[in-house]
């Protein structure tokens, strides 16, 4: 059983590990307003396809449909502060090449990529990151 510490961590690697053993979707368990819009961007940049999320009465779930297109996932720990210059030393850190991959970074305007918020030259918190 893994831990609930972090909601957002599990549903990653569970994701994760649907996806590398072949499956054509994932339930997500719990879910929360984060979880939907990291699922969101990694939709828009087409890592996974279509989700739907269900309410049970009990916190509801998500069911995504997996396309196979991700390498690599996960949540960022500790959530980094990190300014716009900084970017590229994460960059480094967590994905493979420039260019090649998503941070998820927590602004004072949202949830965006590492991309948008240069182009917006806002820093924020590092969430988690896909290739």
């Amino acid at each position: 059983m893994m831990s609930m510490n972090d909601p957002l961590s599990t549903a990653l690697s569970k994701m994760l590990n649907s996806e590398r053993i072949g499956r054509k979707e994932c339930t997500i368990k719990p879910v929360s307003t984060l979880i939907k819009k990291v699922f969101k961007i990694m939709n828009a940049h087409k890592y996974i396809g279509a989700f739907k999320e269900t309410n049970d009465g009990k916190g509801g779930f998500i069911v995504i449909n997996l396309l196979g297109n991700i390498n690599k996932c996960g949540s960022v720990k500790p959530r980094f502060s990190c300014k716009v210059e900084e970017f590229t030393k994460f960059e480094k850190r967590y994905l493979l090449a420039r260019g090649f991959g998503i941070l998820l970074i927590s602004t004072q305007q949202g949830l965006m990529t590492h991309d948008e918020a240069k182009k917006k030259n806002i820093g924020g918190k590092l969430i988690a990151y896909c290739y």
